[in-house]
C-alpha cells in the first residue's frame, strides 16, 4: 500500500491530494496543514467524491500521522504574488523548509520527498543539506513543468500531440532557465528539419521563433498568477506524474531538479538536467550532448542559483 503525506495543502497541496488519489497512486494520503480546518475540508470534500472511483483513506492530520509514509510531497510556503519572481520568496520559503524537515523526517526516514514550493531548486538543495535524507531520494520538480508548457507550446505551434514532441528546459525553474534547442525533436525529427519533413507543410510553415518560445514559458507561470491568481492544475499533474515513476519504476527520464557532482562543470548546487526517476528515487543523470553554448546557459543559471542559496545563509 502507497502512503503518501502532503505537507502545505493550499490550492496546489489541495489539487495534488486529489490527482493521487483519481489516479489510484496511493491508497493513504495525510494532509498536513498550519491550518487544520482547512486541510479536514479539503480531506472531507475529496472523500466524498470517492464513490466514483477508488477507495482511498484520505485525512487531515499532524507529523505523527505521517510514520511509514513512501511519498511526502512538500508544498508549504509562502505563494508567489503577480510580480514576484521566485527567488524574492526564497529566505522566507527556506526558513519554513527548515522547520519543517527535523518534524518530517523523525517519522518518515524512509520515505521520498517531493519538492514543489517555490524557489523549488533552493528548497531541494536545502532539504538535501540538512535533511540527512539520501539525495536520491530528495527530487524537487525543477523545469518538469516548464518543459510541460514547451512541449505544449511546440504542439500548439505545430498541431501534434504533446506527447510526439521532444524538447526539455534545463536549468533553474526561473528566468535563468533555458532551452537546449539543439536536443529538441518534433516526432523524432530535429526540430529545424521538422518544417521541411513533414507533408502537412512542406516549407510553408513560418519560422519557429525560439526566443519567443523561451520567453513564453518563462513567463507562463506570471500570465496565470495575474489572471486567476495561481497556478496550480499543471504542476499538480507533473508532481503526479514524478509520483507514478517513482511508484511504479518506470525509470522515466525527467528534468527534475537534482544535485550536481561536476556534470557540465557544475558542482554543489542543485538544478535540473535529465535525470532517470524510478523506484530508487533519482537514479542517476543523464549527460547530454549539449552545445558549448548550452554548456554555459547551465553554468550561468547555476552561478544564478548559488548567488540566492548563498543569501538564504545554507
Amino acid at each position: 500500500m502507497t502512503k503518501a503525506t502532503i505537507i502545505g495543502v493550499g490550492s496546489v497541496g489541495a489539487s495534488i491530494a486529489f490527482c493521487l488519489a483519481v489516479k489510484e497512486i496511493a491508497e493513504e494520503i495525510v494532509l498536513i496543514d498550519v491550518n487544520h480546518e482547512k486541510a479536514i475540508g479539503e480531506a472531507l470534500d475529496i472523500r466524498q467524491g470517492l464513490p466514483f472511483g477508488a477507495p482511498v483513506n484520505i485525512y487531515a492530520g499532524t507529523y505523527e500521522d505521517a510514520v511509514n509514509s513512501n511519498l511526502v510531497i512538500i508544498t508549504a510556503g509562502v505563494p508567489r504574488k503577480p510580480g514576484q519572481s521566485r527567488r524574492d520568496l526564497a529566505k522566507t520559503n527556506v526558513d519554513i523548509m527548515l522547520s519543517i524537515i527535523p518534524k518530517i523526517t523523525k517519522v518518515a526516514p524512509d520515505a521520498f520527498y517531493i519538492m514543489v514550493a517555490n524557489p523549488v531548486d533552493v528548497l531541494t538543495y536545502a532539504f538535501m543539506k540538512k535533511s540527512g535524507i539520501p539525495e536520491e531520494r530528495i527530487i524537487g520538480t525543477g523545469t518538469t513543468l516548464d518543459t510541460a508548457r514547451l512541449r505544449a507550446k511546440l504542439a500548439e505551434y505545430y498541431s501534434i500531440d504533446p506527447r510526439d514532441v521532444q524538447a526539455v528546459v534545463m536549468g533553474e525553474h526561473g528566468d535563468s532557465s533555458f532551452i537546449p534547442w539543439s536536443m529538441a525533436q518534433i516526432s523524432n525529427v530535429p526540430i529545424d528539419r521538422y518544417n521541411y519533413s513533414s507533408s502537412q507543410f512542406r516549407g510553408c510553415c513560418p519560422p519557429l521563433k525560439r526566443e519567443e518560445i523561451a520567453d513564453y514559458v518563462r513567463k507562463s507561470g506570471a500570465m496565470v498568477i495575474s489572471r486567476k491568481g495561481a497556478t496550480y492544475y499543471a504542476i499538480t499533474l507533473a508532481t503526479c506524474h514524478i509520483c507514478e515513476c517513482i511508484m511504479k519504476n518506470t525509470n522515466t527520464a525527467l528534468p527534475v531538479t537534482s544535485m550536481m557532482h561536476g556534470e557540465y562543470g557544475i558542482d554543489n548546487v542543485a538544478l535540473s538536467t535529465l535525470s532517470l526517476v524510478g523506484s530508487v528515487g533519482i537514479r542517476g543523470n543523464i549527460i547530454c550532448d549539449l552545445t558549448d553554448e548550452e554548456i554555459e546557459s547551465l553554468q550561468k543559471s547555476a552561478e544564478a542559483l548559488k548567488a540566492v542559496i548563498k543569501g538564504c545563509d545554507l
